[in-house]
């Protein structure tokens, strides 16, 4: 079975632009919703893909941060030549990690970092993550059981070499947490059971930005823009985004 893969997009809204960050192994598909609410809210989003994300898994252990942060620059770049002068950034998970550190490398309005994480994790337990990805995305595709066990087996024997590099992104953006001064509104799940939850206390904590807030969703698990409170996340974030000085 051919499974249709979500693609990146551009949702035209207004002059006020938002780049919009997905997280590792997942795909514009998380904050699509989002992408919609905010345009009918006069938003213009852009979600990029990260290289190797959206795609079969195959492709995922190739790439790594570098290729990433690329197209996070890229997206932003995709703004900048569509004429828009202020962007935000709002970014889920590793999204919610590159958000951070467009903030200290080039001009952004302000920041929504979602469940992102500040704590990191062995290569094991990250490289287990990628397997269930690899496995749950075979799984979409209609493959037996028989025939995932068979490709799962050949996919072992590619490690994932980039995820080292994953590690030391995460502690990069960690340590420079306070050079940031764009206004910045932290999201964090309280059942999010895939990043350590503190990592929401340390960003705010460590932010110099002058405007800041944090907000726990109690009802919430990692992908807090899929979950059950999705919808005053919306309006959260869209509060936010209005107090800012475009």
């Amino acid at each position: 079975m051919k499974i249709a893969l979500p693609k990146p997009f551009t949702f035209e809204g207004g002059e006020k632009a938002v780049l919009l960050l997905h997280g590792f192994t997942g795909n514009s598909a998380d904050v699509r919703m989002l992408g919609r609410f905010l345009e009918k809210k006069g938003y213009t989003c852009h979600a990029p893909h990260y290289k190797g994300h959206g795609v079969p898994p195959e492709e995922l252990v190739h790439t790594g941060p570098e290729d990433w942060w690329k197209d996070v620059m890229e997206g932003y770049q995709f703004l900048k030549d569509c004429g828009h002068e202020s962007i935000a950034a709002v970014g889920l998970s590793l999204g919610g990690v590159f958000s951070l550190k467009l903030g200290y490398t080039v001009p952004i309005k302000g920041i929504v970092p979602m469940c992102a994480p500040m704590y990191i994790k062995s290569e094991e337990v990250m490289y287990e993550g990628v397997l269930a990805y690899a496995r749950e995305y075979k799984k979409r595709e209609g493959k037996s059981e028989e025939q995932i066990q068979q490709e799962m087996d050949e996919f072992k024997q590619t490690p994932m070499n980039t995820l080292k590099a994953l590690q030391g992104l995460i502690a990069d953006v960690r340590n420079s947490v306070d050079m940031i001064y764009a206004p910045t509104f932290v999201v964090q799940a309280r059942n999010d059971h895939m990043i350590n939850t503190d990592s929401a206390n340390i960003i705010y904590n460590n932010l110099e930005s002058p405007v800041k807030d944090i907000k726990w969703y109690e009802e919430s698990g990692h992908v807090i823009t899929l979950d059950k409170e999705r919808e005053q996340l919306h309006e959260d974030v869209y509060q936010f985004l209005e107090s800012l000085d475009w």
